[in-house]
């Protein structure tokens, strides 16, 4: 049977996105989902890490042992990864010893070939194209507070990152609007863009920061300096203008919450006021990663 791999949202249908969260939701409020409190038991997964992680880490393997099975921790240079092994080979090798493999690397490449040559789960746990476990989260966290994501409107403001991308297949997915405010030097991908177009997505490219945020139900925004950027000061130039302050804030609904997958550079892409203000819900947002991990976890393995 073909494994299960959690690779990108436009790979999955908005059902099984569904039953990820509402796995999740059950998790997070105490209750059995499929195999009870223990659905994993007697289950490993293989977490390779070439970039390195907090949230990323902590979830999946906390995650991991919650469901009842063991995460082994492999850091991309002390394995034969870090070797010239290649990524074909790994993935044979780990397929015939454990039950799914969680990847953290540069290239969207490299997840591609371990997914294609594993019989076994492949999970992205971020690449420099995507990060979809954390928009699980980020999704699971605006219904939280706000209901169904469903039509609201939500402004992703900043460098078009790989969050950037996932935002773009999550509001596809997800049915809601998306307005993708970043400085032509910095935008998503032609190819998302197109992407979301052809497939019914509700996504628009706002040059103002103000007029972007002007009515959104959630404002969200990331590091302007990514893991693996070396144009510290060029970034710097063209993103000062798309700080995320209360200024910017006050441009969008009332109750409208604020979103940041963390880590955080204080006073750059966010003011203190903003990230540490009543519509702030970062620190929800980085908690639902344990839950929503597990939700991936049970979806993909069981």
């Amino acid at each position: 049977m073909k494994p299960k791999h959690f690779l990108d949202l436009s790979e999955l249908d908005v059902s099984d996105l569904r039953q990820i969260l509402d796995h999740a939701i059950s998790y997070k409020n105490g209750m059995n989902v499929i195999g009870g409190m223990s659905p994993l038991a007697g289950k490993t997964l293989a977490m390779i890490f070439e970039k390195p992680s907090t949230r990323t880490r902590v979830s999946f393997e906390v995650g991991m042992v919650q469901l009842g099975g063991h995460p082994l921790v492999i850091m991309g240079d002390n394995s034969q990864l870090g070797r010239g092994e290649t990524i074909a080979d790994t993935a044979r090798v780990l397929s015939r010893m454990v039950d799914g493999v969680m990847l953290r690397t540069d290239s969207h490449e490299k997840l591609m070939e371990m997914a294609h040559y594993c019989t076994v789960p492949v999970i992205n746990a971020l690449t420099d194209n995507s990060h979809p476990c954390q928009l699980m989260a980020d999704i699971m966290t605006i219904e939280e507070h706000r209901g169904p994501i469903g039509g609201k409107v939500v402004t992703w403001i900043g460098d078009g990152n790989n969050m950037a991308n996932s935002y773009v297949e999550a509001a596809t997915r997800f049915g809601f609007e998306l307005r993708l405010c970043c400085p032509d030097e910095l935008m998503v991908d032609d190819h998302y863009l197109d992407w979301a177009a052809n497939a019914g997505g509700n996504v628009s490219v706002v040059k103002d920061p103000k007029q972007a945020a002007s009515g959104s139900d959630v404002i969200v925004t990331d590091t302007w300096v990514s893991m693996g950027d070396t144009d510290y000061d060029r970034r710097m130039e063209l993103l000062t203008p798309y700080q995320v302050n209360a200024d910017l804030m006050a441009q969008a609904e009332n109750d409208a919450l604020f979103l940041h997958c963390l880590p955080a550079h204080r006073n750059e892409e966010v003011t203190d006021e903003v990230i540490d203000g009543v519509n702030s819900v970062v620190w929800d947002e980085a908690e639902n990663r344990l839950h929503a991990q597990k939700g991936v976890m049970v979806w993909s393995m069981m």
